[in-house]
């Protein structure tokens, strides 16, 4: 469906027992993942914990919970990265849950990011069960938990918040609680850049269901104060964070925007990813390199074009659009492109169609060989590069 005309359910006292199935085969794949990510680690001499708290982004996140802004590292080619670059809401909730318990900055990103997967795993399943039924609610969350960067869903990071957010938002568009929906939103765009995908999301849904109000009767039309909250509340939190970032540097609306670059981080439309992928093709050693990354970036084109063909709703193609546009045609860091795709889970919808109508048998030993491939993939993946 390309519109807002999927019928608005009404809750359902038994959804948690509904998701059941769902969370369990969640948390069953993320605890092979996290048994062969400490395998892996003890056999390398690494700590597993340290991968998955102290490291990288999870590092930034923890200095801002406890310093907070104002932290920044000058490289020595002329690079600055400032912590300004890294949205508050997890920092928030790693300084909260860290005030009231015994748990580090460290360790409380930890338990939000295991909680949030949790939560996102539900939201995924209540997205797809509203639009194409229970089976494909379950379909979708498992593969969305055995993708192969899956490990970073049980990492200090923000995807899992935002994917949370972002879900539990969608589904709120979908069933008419637009207040809800842009409460989500708002906190989404507390998270991360891409929170943008969510406001889209909100405001794509909120105009169409204005013009569908506008073509009808006169008797039959309505003002909803409810959608236009819900419409107003969605870009605060995004716009909130990057103007406040412009203040605090003293360089207006677009200061945020030197800080990401500070990290050559931007949008070039995806020149610096084609220009990537193509030298690749320069010599036969890195050659399989170049094809594997043409291939990946047309199987998730594909992917989308399949949800315009299967008439998504429109907030589902709206968000994952965005998500997919943000994460292609950055020209931050290539590594880090599948991690930047993992909150985009429309994608997943018409591989969970395929998967839901498999035999039960079928379909189990499909997840459980592609459970085993992503547990591996990422123990080797984290005490390797691992995700920038």
């Amino acid at each position: 469906m390309t519109d807002l005309a999927t019928p608005v359910a009404p809750a359902r006292p038994g959804i948690p027992r509904r998701a059941a199935p769902a969370l369990l085969g969640y948390a069953a794949v993320r605890v092979l993942g996290l048994l062969a990510l400490a395998v892996w680690s003890a056999a390398r001499g690494k700590d597993a914990h340290t991968l998955l708290t102290a490291r990288w982004d999870a590092l930034w996140y923890s200095r801002v919970a406890g310093l907070g802004y104002g932290y920044e590292v000058r490289l020595p080619n002329g690079d600055v990265h400032s912590n300004l670059a890294f949205f508050p809401l997890l920092p928030w909730l790693e300084r909260l849950l860290a005030a009231v318990t015994p748990l580090t900055y460290a360790d409380a990103g930890f338990a939000v990011a295991l909680l949030a997967s949790l939560a996102a795993a539900w939201g995924i399943f209540a997205v797809a069960e509203h639009v194409y039924g229970r089976r494909v609610g379950v379909c979708a969350v498992l593969l969305w938990a055995v993708l192969p960067v899956g490990i970073v869903q049980s990492m200090a990071y923000s995807e899992s918040l935002f994917t949370a957010l972002a879900a539990w938002s969608l589904y709120a568009v979908l069933t008419g609680r637009w207040v809800t929906a842009g409460t989500l939103a708002l906190l989404a765009g507390l998270t991360r850049p891409v929170g943008l995908a969510v406001v889209a999301a909100v405001w794509a849904a909120g105009l169409t269901s204005i013009r569908r109000n506008r073509s009808a009767a006169p008797a039959e039309r309505a003002w909803r104060p409810a959608r236009a909250l819900g419409m107003a509340l969605a870009p605060l939190g995004a716009a909130g964070y990057v103007l406040w970032v412009g203040h605090r540097t003293g360089r207006g609306p677009l200061g945020y925007l030197d800080v990401q670059a500070g990290w050559r981080n931007g949008f070039d439309g995806g020149y610096a990813f084609a220009r990537f992928t193509a030298e690749k093709f320069t010599s036969l050693a890195s050659a399989p390199a170049g094809l594997g990354l043409v291939v990946g970036v047309g199987l998730v084109i594909w992917l989308f074009v399949l949800g315009v063909r299967g008439r998504q709703p429109l907030p589902l193609l709206v968000y994952a659009g965005v998500v997919t546009a943000l994460a292609l045609c950055a020209s931050s860091y290539f590594g880090s492109k599948p991690r930047l795709l993992l909150p985009a889970f429309p994608l997943l919808l018409p591989p969970a169609l395929a998967l839901a109508r498999l035999r039960t048998p079928r379909a189990a030993l499909v997840v459980a060989g592609a459970a085993v491939v992503s547990a591996v993939y990422g123990a080797f993946w984290l005490n390797g590069s691992g995700p920038p």
